[in-house]
């Protein structure tokens, strides 16, 4: 029989504080910070504090978290970072929270998406502006060959791939 490490009170605090993460709950989050909780804390997934208020849309909370000097590119165990989260929701202030505290912006997951790739397959056009307001690359692809232009395209993103193409037109 496997036995866990931790104690029903330790694992009653972890949850609590990912609980925090996930709801934007700031002033929770900086108490226990402050008291010398690693910025980095990961749940069983990989995700980590910031990844899973970036995902949730707290841009309070990313920015306070990579104040304490959290990871930006910190990936989970899927290999994705905060920022593919934030553009996978389209959470622009997350982003710009993300991007002022240092993360890639073309920072690549092991897959080679970038960040601009995961905002034009879910057709969130402001995302794609932001992104390369930022200086993300449109000329990147995956190892395979997948582009952000090809990625919009090939999920039926058509807003993107629009808003993408255009720039390609005015750019040739």
């Amino acid at each position: 029989m496997s036995q866990t490490p931790f104690d029903d009170q330790t694992l009653a605090l972890a949850a609590r504080l990912f609980a925090a993460a996930r709801e934007g709950d700031a002033a929770t989050l900086e108490a226990f910070l402050d008291s010398g909780l690693p910025p980095d804390l990961r749940n069983d997934k990989g995700d980590s504090l910031l990844m899973l208020a970036s995902y949730h849309g707290h841009a309070d909370a990313a920015a306070l978290l990579l104040r304490h000097g959290a990871d930006p590119d910190l990936g989970n165990d899927r290999g994705q970072t905060p920022l593919a989260g934030a553009a996978f929701k389209g959470e622009a202030a997350v982003a710009e929270a993300l991007l002022a505290g240092g993360a890639r912006v073309d920072g690549a997951g092991p897959d080679g998406r970038t960040p601009l790739m995961t905002a034009a397959m879910f057709n969130r056009v402001a995302m794609v502006e932001l992104l390369l307001s930022h200086g993300a690359s449109r000329d990147a692809t995956t190892p395979d060959g997948v582009s952000a232009l090809s990625a919009a395209r090939a999920m039926g993103a058509r807003d993107a791939a629009a808003f993408l193409e255009r720039l390609e037109a005015d750019a040739g």
